[in-house]
């Protein structure tokens, strides 16, 4: 559950980043279009094997800015969904505003 509606567009994608217990995501989503972008996650076919600590929400944080200055993108808006900004989720954004993202 969301306390506000945040939407992303083609020019400014949205940035959601959900945790779980052991494993942790990050979407570049265009909601205008209904698509996901680019993505990275520690699940999954092409995940990142670290796990769902602070390290993993680093490494998902830059690996989700490569991904994004790959296709152009270059500001997002972030979305931390019902996290507090604190630990893994402030992790992840800092990392990402430290690979090239504005937000």
């Amino acid at each position: 559950m969301r306390k506000k509606n945040i939407l992303g567009s083609a020019e400014r994608p949205r940035l959601a980043a959900r945790r779980a217990l052991k494993n942790i995501s990050a979407q570049l989503i265009d909601d205008a279009a209904g698509r996901t972008l680019a993505a990275a996650s520690t699940v999954g076919k092409k995940a990142v094997k670290q796990g769902g600590n602070i390290a993993a929400a680093k490494v998902i944080g830059k690996l989700i800015a490569e991904r994004a200055l790959a296709k152009g993108i270059k500001r997002v808006v972030f979305d931390r969904g019902a996290s507090l900004y604190h630990g893994r989720i402030k992790a992840l954004a800092e990392a990402a505003r430290e690979g090239g993202l504005e937000f």
